[in-house]
């Protein structure tokens, strides 16, 4: 089941609202894990177990770490539940890509296995990670099973994060408060973020896919794709970001925010400042720091850098396509901590279009079905093939997506949040905004949902993930 969905809007979500809020607090945290069981449940029943397995085991190894904190077990338990939880993460997601890769090297032609790989296993495996690891350098152990399969469970964040770590939300997995502001404040992140995936990221979708299908390419078509691609992640991805977010708020937590105008940033070091914070937070708490940091010297800074970007490009997928683009990051960080910062706090015009450009190229990269695929769309950005620079296809596509396009760029910039923050500033302007606001918002519900009845284009990009 998925956020952008009608048996999501309009039958799991009041459900579980209503039940939620109609039991008792002691029982809250049941409720939420049952229903987000239920959640995950609905698509693949068959992993629930896979699940549920993962939570006890790091129910279980978070006692024995705190029991045993400070001393040689307590390393040694934290260790095996990490490679516990990493091996559950590397049979079920990598086990096809090395078995492929076997066979490239060696000549051989073993089976592929063909294992399915279970949604969101990414996000809670390094969630159950940040839990036994927060627990080893201090946080007490959650004694409630219940409590920690709420946590790790959680269906607001399950499939598609912000990866929320656990010393985060502690104190309101044992007790938390439910206001209407709260609440409010919830259903209208949740419904800008729902906005932002169903009427413009789904839009870019379909560009995308008219790309793929398309037989006169040009070099103008693949930066339009590029362009599209580009928009079409960020408002996916901080389109679900926003729906978890707001959700979190209506059950009482406050998850932290997750893309913060990424495409505004005047180099690579501010827009993975920017973009999937939570992730970058976690691989710099739980991977970078403890390898040192950069408090051993510049030599092993680099390599530092090269080791956690290498791990986030694999993280992203088992493809060595996902792997170029974590390579290509580090290389644009070092050159950054080198001289390039320097550099590009020259000109802030450059520095944009600096940023821009290689994040273009590097989500090319990203998309492509395989390493194959990234290099040949690679090269047509620059012409590779003898491509023609403008074909009768990439004009139709720019007139019939031109509106969404220029929608999708300003809607990535903080303009609108300028403009209403200035609005609000005015008595008559924020009682005004006050007033519209339900109505908006309502309207924008009948949209999406008219959208989605229609059975418009509507992808999940996480499967990958």
């Amino acid at each position: 089941m998925v956020f952008s969905s009608i048996p999501f809007l309009y039958y799991f979500l009041p459900l579980m609202t209503a039940v939620y809020f109609l039991v008792p607090g002691k029982l809250k945290n049941a409720a939420l894990l049952l229903g987000s069981l239920l959640f995950y449940a609905w698509g693949e029943p068959e992993y629930v177990f896979l699940m549920g397995l993962s939570v006890l085991l790091g129910y279980g190894f978070g006692l024995l770490v705190e029991q045993y904190r400070g001393r040689r077990p307590g390393r040694i338990f934290c260790g095996i539940s990490i490679l516990a939880s990493l091996s559950f993460l590397l049979y079920f997601k990598y086990t096809d890509f090395f078995v492929e890769n076997v066979n490239a090297v060696t000549g051989l032609s073993l089976p592929l296995p063909g294992i399915a790989l279970p949604i969101g296993i990414s996000f809670y495996t390094f969630q159950i990670i940040s839990y036994t690891v927060d627990v080893y350098w201090g946080e007490k152990a959650q004694r409630n099973p219940v409590t920690l399969g709420a946590y790790i469970a959680m269906f607001p964040q399950l499939i598609a994060g912000p990866i929320v770590k656990y010393s985060h939300i502690a104190a309101r997995l044992e007790k938390r408060e439910h206001s209407f502001e709260l609440t409010a404040s919830g259903i209208r992140r949740f419904a800008l973020g729902l906005g932002k995936k169903v009427l413009l990221a789904n839009q870019f979708g379909e560009l995308c896919t008219a790309f793929r299908d398309a037989q006169g390419k040009s070099v103008l078509f693949y930066w339009v794709y590029a362009l599209a691609f580009a928009l079409q992640i960020y408002f996916d991805f901080s389109g679900y970001s926003d729906m978890a977010i707001g959700l979190g708020r209506v059950f009482g937590f406050r998850f932290q925010e997750n893309f913060n105008y990424p495409y505004i940033s005047a180099s690579i070091t501010e827009f993975w400042r920017r973009w999937h914070i939570s992730l970058g937070s976690w691989f710099r708490e739980y991977v970078y720091i403890p390898l040192g940091g950069n408090r051993r010297g510049k030599g092993r800074q680099l390599f530092n850098i090269l080791a956690v970007w290498m791990l986030t490009g694999f993280w992203h997928g088992a493809a060595w396509n996902f792997v170029l683009w974590g390579l290509l990051f580090a290389l644009l960080l070092t050159l950054e901590k080198l001289w390039l910062l320097k550099l590009l706090g020259k000109s802030r015009v450059l520095s944009h279009i600096y940023v821009l450009f290689f994040v273009a190229v590097s989500f090319v990269i990203f998309n492509g079905q395989n390493t194959g695929q990234a290099l040949s769309d690679l090269g047509g950005l620059f012409g590779a093939g003898g491509i023609p620079l403008v074909s009768e296809e990439a004009l139709y596509q720019l007139r019939n997506f031109g509106m969404a396009l220029l929608l999708g760029i300003v809607g990535a910039t903080p303009a609108v949040k300028h403009v209403t923050g200035r609005i609000y500033q005015k008595k008559a302007g924020e009682k005004a905004l006050h007033l519209m606001e339900p109505l908006a918002l309502t309207a924008l519900l009948l949209v999406v949902t008219a959208y989605l009845v229609d059975g418009s284009f509507n992808p999940f990009l996480y499967f990958r993930f």
